[in-house]
This record gives C-alpha cells, sequence and structure tokens, in this order.
C-alpha cells in the first residue's frame, strides 16, 4: 500500500468512527427527547427515585453540561452558561427557583439543534485534534485527549442520565 492509499484508508476510518460516534450521540438525544415528549411536565417535577434528583433538575444539569461542550470543542459560545450556577455547581433542591419544565424543554432542544448544525460541519480529522481544556504538550503524551473523546463522554454521560429517567413512568 502506498502513502496516498494509507491516507486515503485513514480518511475512510476516521469518517467511518466519526459517523459512528455522532450517530450514537444522536440517537440518545432522541431517545431522551421522545422520553421527555411521552412524560407529563408535573412528573418531572418528581424525584427519579426516593432521595434522587429531580427528572427536572437532570434534565438543567443535561443541557448545562452539553451546552460546555461548544466552547470546549472551539464551537463558539456557550448558549446557557446561567444553568450552570443550578445545575451544575449546585445540588438538586439547594436552590429556591428554577426554570420552568417548558423552558428547559426548549433549551433542550435548541441546543440540540445548535450542536447538531455544529457536528454536521466539523471534518473528521478535525475531531481527532485536541480540545479547548488540554494543553499542547498534554495533548501530545494523551493523545485520545481529542474532540471526539469528548463527544463520547457526554453520549454516555447522557446515556447514564436517562437510565435514572426512565424509572420516572408517564
Amino acid at each position: 500500500m502506498n502513502t496516498l492509499q494509507q491516507t486515503s484508508a485513514l480518511e475512510a476510518s476516521q469518517k467511518l468512527f466519526v459517523k459512528m460516534v455522532v450517530s450514537n450521540w444522536e440517537l440518545q438525544n432522541q431517545r431522551l427527547s421522545g422520553w421527555l415528549a411521552k412524560m407529563p411536565e408535573e412528573r418531572l417535577l418528581e424525584p427519579v427515585a426516593e432521595g434522587k434528583n429531580r427528572a427536572v433538575y437532570l434534565l438543567g444539569h443535561l443541557i448545562a453540561v452539553n451546552d460546555g461542550m461548544i466552547p470546549l470543542l472551539g464551537l463558539g459560545e456557550r448558549l446557557y452558561p446561567e444553568l450552570d450556577a443550578l445545575f451544575v455547581k449546585n445540588a438538586d433542591r439547594t436552590f429556591e427557583e428554577i426554570p420552568s419544565v417548558a423552558d428547559l424543554k426548549t433549551k433542550w432542544a435548541h441546543l440540540n439543534q445548535t450542536l447538531a448544525g455544529y457536528f454536521a460541519q466539523v471534518e473528521p480529522d478535525e475531531w481527532f485534534k485536541k480540545h479547548n481544556a488540554v494543553s499542547e504538550e498534554d495533548f501530545a503524551r494523551e493523545p485520545h485527549r481529542n474532540k471526539l473523546n469528548i463527544l463520547i463522554n457526554r453520549t454516555n454521560h447522557e446515556a447514564y442520565h436517562l437510565g435514572q429517567l426512565i424509572f420516572l413512568k408517564a
């Protein structure tokens, strides 16, 4: 295999791998969005299990964490940085006011639409470059700390919380 063939094979492999990861991300979003569509709003104010987080808190948490990917991946500015104070830096029920379920559902849909648009524009090789929270030196030692790994991590994070949410029955 010559150098041109090797480069072409590498590019094809990267493209396939990125497609698999992004497709899994989209699948988790579809599952969670489908669950949200079936769930009455008042049920989202309940904890997923006794002594656990409320569903509305988990939704806000997922929005805040996923929104953090935008600057981390170098795609632009966050849409909802104000959600960090409620849903990342504090535990559930430690604050007086919370955004409405309707507001969070709207933010969820808008964020996913925005991320899908960004992800469609990222070239496959760009996913294998460093993300913005890792130094050049650390990335040279640990090249797995790339943008695609962030998306894999966030997909797993979302799947974990969806696993908690499904304990609430419509």
